[in-house]
């Protein structure tokens, strides 16, 4: 493991997020689900889709 990794985990550790920073990070991961769920229903409109370009080589 990389040492950088362990320091951080340590300051984590030592000083927690604050409970709005959790909260943030919370409401983020739910958002990202209903668009997730919304898309996989059917309910998502057809002029919020990005289409693919094709590849030009």
């Amino acid at each position: 493991m990389n040492p950088a990794w362990l320091f951080r985990m340590s300051k984590r550790a030592r000083r927690p997020p604050s409970a709005a920073r959790v909260k943030l990070v919370f409401g983020v991961i739910i958002a990202a689900l209903v668009i997730i769920a919304i898309e996989q229903m059917g309910w998502w409109p057809d002029w919020a889709t990005a289409e693919r370009m094709p590849r030009k080589f």
